[in-house]
């Protein structure tokens, strides 16, 4: 059997083609044939069984995005570190991609405060390990297996400047709010010089074609404070009515 990786408490394979690639090229498809199919199945369900296992136990948490381009003497560093200690110091983990820049910065600040601080690591054509400050690392082989466990395992989202990778996960988890698939999903952006432009386009042309509704921008919370964030991305879950009494039902956590 080949050699494995292991990477915090899953394991994965040594460093081939990533295997996103592999599924959607076309020659690649064709060449295994549908007779492969099945089997890939398999093995993507296994990352996702593996990648629960992992994650199971982390408790309550937010998930951090943001570009891994980000220096450590950029501002934006700085605050991600007070935003992963502002979390840890309400209990609560923080999830990130796991690499360098912004997603290092955040995990810094919560391993160093004391709280759980996790990385979901993705194969990439130019190898990107886990950083420094991740206390339970986990690799995944497939872009949306990694997804899932973003948003499984949290509460919410803090979204920091970041490029295509960061506008992808943003536009995904406003859609999934949007379409009622996650609810009281706080998606708190930071940094309001570099959001604001996109937001009043959103205003300025899709909301102005009809394309959204402006009840869709209730979902976005902008902060340029980390306290503020984090109290944002941690605001309690409200409590549903019992529809025969009216009466607060708690449910369990």
């Amino acid at each position: 059997m080949a050699e494995r990786r292991r990477a915090g408490r899953l394991v994965v394979p040594p460093r081939v083609e990533p295997a996103d690639k592999m599924l959607l090229e076309r020659s690649a498809i064709e060449e295994l044939s549908h007779h492969a199919d099945p089997w890939r199945v398999l093995r993507i369900l296994s990352e996702f069984v593996e990648g629960f296992d992992a994650l199971n136990g982390v408790g309550p948490a937010v998930t951090v995005f943001g570009s891994a381009r980000t220096k450590p003497n950029d501002p934006y560093y700085a605050m991600g570190i007070a935003l992963g200690a502002a979390l840890a110091r309400r209990g609560f983990a923080v999830i990130t991609g796991g690499g360098p820049g912004m997603m290092e910065a955040v995990n810094k600040g919560c391993h160093e405060a004391g709280g759980l601080s996790v990385g979901c690591n993705i194969e990439l054509p130019r190898e990107q390990e886990l950083n420094p400050y991740v206390d339970l690392g986990v690799e995944f082989r497939y872009f949306f297996v990694r997804k899932n466990m973003f948003v499984k395992y949290a509460r919410g989202f803090v979204i920091f400047p970041g490029g295509l990778g960061t506008l992808d996960e943003l536009f995904e988890s406003l859609t999934l709010a949007q379409t009622g698939k996650i609810e009281h999903f706080p998606i708190v952006l930071f940094g309001t010089e570099y959001w604001s432009g996109l937001l009043d386009w959103m205003h300025r042309v899709v909301l102005a074609r009809g394309a959204m509704s402006a009840e869709d921008f209730d979902l976005i919370s902008l902060t340029d404070d980390p306290e503020e964030a984090a109290a944002m991305a941690t605001r309690p879950l409200p409590a549903p009515l019992d529809e025969e009494t009216d009466e607060p039902r708690v449910e369990a956590q």
